[in-house]
């Protein structure tokens, strides 16, 4: 062996390591999107060590065009931000309560496998942040919410989303993703423009809106989703109740794969029309757009769509005359 080789060989042994080492165990900071938008698909990387940060905010703002509401959140969005991460990796997750917050918050993962799904560790009052590590075990879209105090409010005025965990090599490919999020809100009447909780509404299970991604006509005129024809689209759908269970339907749609109750690598069922969401539940539906038109997102529990549970999907394109077509 010429003088030198063993020392080469031993740096790049030593490079291919860290190389490596840096693919499974590199620190990251999570992506996170507001509804509907999607993070970016895991693909096929390494496992690593996923930083997510939120912070619980409580503020007023629109939950029709003429009400303000009193909502509690998770960074000041309803739903909360959409967090994607992959079987594997460890979730480093910070939560924060604002100074000028009132109330004690914490956060409940549903893909956490742990006291609370991390709640029994986390509450936070206001100004303080605590700190808590779970490894994400199982593929899956998975519900989050806030679970402190006596839980109903906290849920009830805003305080859920959605996390995905791949699985390892990700999901296959699709040309549009979207996240949509259906909840049910219990409002007094409104003292100068401005509604709050009502807990009797709430224990009669009677909302006074049921919307999705958290007010009256987010997915309607300007603010509805858009795709062309000939595209695939994927939603990850989810449902927080606090009581109703969702009929997912799209409708002029046909969903190709339903990943029932959120599930991955477990039963997935295609050529479904409506999908039942439990309360504190999702699901992943995806189908492919043929032709042109407006698309009406809907809880086909029909007498709520009244009550703000509709949505359109905007296609743009060229007809297929032999799919879809007026006259004979």
């Amino acid at each position: 062996m010429r003088p030198g080789t063993i020392g080469k060989i031993q740096l790049l042994t030593a490079i291919t390591f860290l190389f490596y080492a840096g693919q499974s165990f590199a620190d990251v900071k999570a992506v996170l999107t507001s509804a509907p938008k999607v993070p970016p698909a895991i693909g096929k990387r390494a496992a690593q060590t996923v930083h997510v940060s939120f912070e619980a905010k409580e503020f007023k703002g629109p939950i029709n065009d003429d009400v303000q509401y009193e909502f509690w959140s998770f960074n000041g969005t309803v739903p909360g931000p959409m967090a994607r991460v992959r079987v594997g990796d460890d979730v480093q997750f910070h939560l924060s309560n604002h100074k000028n917050n009132i109330q004690p918050h914490n956060i409940d993962i549903h893909a956490v496998n742990g006291p609370g799904g991390g709640a029994a560790v986390n509450t936070v009052s206001p100004g303080e942040t605590k700190t808590f590590t779970w490894k994400a075990l199982n593929p899956g879209l998975y519900i989050y919410h806030c679970a402190a105090g006596s839980i109903v409010d906290h849920i009830a005025n805003g305080m859920y989303g959605l996390i995905l965990v791949e699985p390892e090599g990700g999901l296959s490919q699709v040309d549009r993703e979207f996240y949509v999020f259906e909840s049910e809100f219990f409002a007094s009447d409104p003292e100068d423009g401005v509604a709050a909780f009502d807990i009797t509404k709430g224990l009669e299970e009677h909302p006074t809106y049921v919307v999705f991604n958290g007010r009256d006509g987010a997915l309607l005129g300007k603010n509805a989703l858009k795709a062309k024809a000939g595209e695939t689209v994927r939603i990850f759908f989810g449902n927080i109740g606090p009581n109703g269970i969702s009929s997912f339907h799209v409708i002029g749609e046909i969903f190709d794969n339903v990943y029932h109750e959120g599930a991955i690598n477990g039963l997935m069922n295609h050529n479904v029309q409506t999908t039942l969401v439990p309360s504190a539940g999702a699901t992943i539906v995806e189908f492919k757009v043929d032709n042109p038109g407006t698309y009406v997102l809907v809880d086909h529990s029909i007498f709520r769509v009244a009550k703000g549970s509709i949505g359109h999907l905007v296609v743009e394109g060229k007809k297929d005359s032999s799919i879809f077509r007026e006259g004979k």
